[in-house]
């Protein structure tokens, strides 16, 4: 074949991908996670949760810390220079246990977080999976990704508002 007709013939099969995948249908991404936990449902069970007691106690006790080490390190700061081995030593083991504290309670108010979550993502797995054909099949996806599989992907190929949208009205017809 001559180096021109091999030319035009990639030329031509070049121009014509963008057809074959419009043909095809579209490609999209979501974010099923938050699309899940921006639903109005969601958002209130998230508000309960961080009404409950303990969820407010444990908040104020993160804060309580954050407050106590913010102060504790100034302290530091202004007397690292006259404070002997000692003190110094006693200073760096105070700050450890502070940072502990604050990791414990930290982790308290995430695991509560994550557990709501995840049992909100399975509460809603069924209504999520009717939504996603629905859009599918109205938006002429032809392709759908999660978006965290994904390196880029403009803002105009998700879907993930879409998504909370209609969880949303579906909670409102129930």
């Amino acid at each position: 074949m001559s180096k021109y007709l091999t030319t035009l013939l990639l030329s031509l099969s070049i121009l014509t991908l963008p057809a074959f995948a419009a043909a095809q249908g579209r490609i999209a991404v979501v974010n099923l996670e938050e699309a899940i936990l921006q639903t109005d449902a969601s958002q209130q069970k998230l508000n309960g949760l961080r009404a409950q007691p303990d969820y407010k106690a444990d908040k104020a006790e993160l804060e309580r810390l954050q407050t106590e080490r913010e102060n504790l390190i100034k302290e530091l700061q202004k007397d690292l220079a006259v404070m002997s081995a000692e003190e110094q030593q006693a200073a760096r083991k105070r700050m450890a246990n502070k940072n502990a504290d604050l990791e414990h309670v930290l982790r308290k108010l995430q695991k509560s977080e994550q557990d709501l979550g995840q049992a909100l993502l399975e509460e809603m797995t069924p209504k999520v999976q009717a939504v996603l054909r629905d859009l599918i099949q109205s938006e002429g996806i032809g392709l759908l990704l999660q978006r965290n599989a994904v390196i880029h992907a403009d803002a105009g190929y998700s879907i993930t508002s879409k998504v909370t949208d209609k969880l949303n009205q579906a909670a409102a017809a129930e």
